[in-house]
């Protein structure tokens, strides 16, 4: 491995499900040991209830205020807060500001980034300042895909 230097606006930007996650670090950089992503989360925007097999997550929220659910608590979050999501364990967030909220998401191992990847909408139809729209196809597909990368998406009503 070779050392990395990645200045803002570099990386491999995805646009899933509303939201902007930017490959900062890739598997593939790290020998599979971690990968690193930015998100931007719009106001109202974030994932249903999920959870990964394979890797854990640590949120580091740059900006803005989410409202994190994990491990059956709901906590308000905001710039410096840090949260650990060991695998496993059922999580979600929602950016409930007004403004468009960012974060940087270590999974270790490495192999989420891939997932959002495999997912992302077209480049060049969306960008950071304009997120890409929900569209109900994508979120077929990440249902389709969702166990090939070890995840489980938990359906609302559940």
């Amino acid at each position: 491995m070779t050392a990395l230097i990645r200045k803002p606006g570099d990386g491999r930007m995805t646009g899933v499900a509303g939201d902007i996650y930017t490959i900062k670090i890739s598997g593939a950089e790290t020998g599979g040991s971690f990968a690193l992503l930015e998100a931007i989360v719009p106001p109202g925007g974030g994932p249903p209830p999920h959870r990964h097999s394979r890797e854990d997550e640590t949120f580091y929220i740059l900006d803005g205020e989410l409202e994190i659910v994990a491990g059956g608590e709901t906590s308000a979050a905001g710039a410096g807060t840090v949260i650990l999501l060991p695998k496993g364990s059922v999580h979600q967030f929602k950016n409930t500001g007004t403004t468009a909220a960012r974060m940087l998401i270590l999974a270790a191992p490495a192999g989420l980034e891939e997932f959002f990847a495999e997912v992302s909408q077209e480049p060049g139809t969306f960008s950071a300042d304009n997120p890409p729209a929900i569209d109900p196809s994508q979120i077929g597909k990440m249902l389709e895909l969702a166990p090939k990368y070890g995840m489980e998406i938990i359906p609302p009503d559940h």
